[in-house]
């Protein structure tokens, strides 16, 4: 099996409308057998929401990694599963620009 950076990577190479994306982020961790859920969290008014998630919750088994964008925290990637803290954070920076689109600045300007 392919490591779960390489494909995240694949994904974002080919692109796309941020939410469409994010949305193939999350449905291709949570279709590895090492995974039975992943989500999206973004920041907003101080709180984590969650946005896309794809797969069958066990919480007990969850991992979760910031996401941060120039060195601001937009959210967290939580995974369900056995995948590593080290191979999260990693996607959690590939994922990092477009989980700032769904980010709340609390009305101020962002320039990315």
């Amino acid at each position: 099996m392919t490591e779960p950076a390489v494909e995240i990577g694949e994904i974002l190479e080919r692109g796309g409308d941020a939410d469409d994306v994010l949305r193939q982020v999350v449905s291709s961790l949570a279709a590895r057998p090492d995974v039975s859920w992943a989500g999206i969290a973004f920041v907003e008014d101080g709180a984590l929401r969650l946005g896309p998630a794809a797969g069958h919750e066990d919480e007990a088994a969850r991992v979760r990694a910031e996401v941060s964008f120039q060195g601001a925290s937009v959210g967290e990637l939580w995974v369900d599963g056995t995948l590593s803290h080290h191979e999260l954070v990693a996607i959690a920076a590939l994922i990092a620009p477009l989980v700032l689109i769904g980010w709340d600045t609390d009305g101020e300007a962002w320039e990315p």
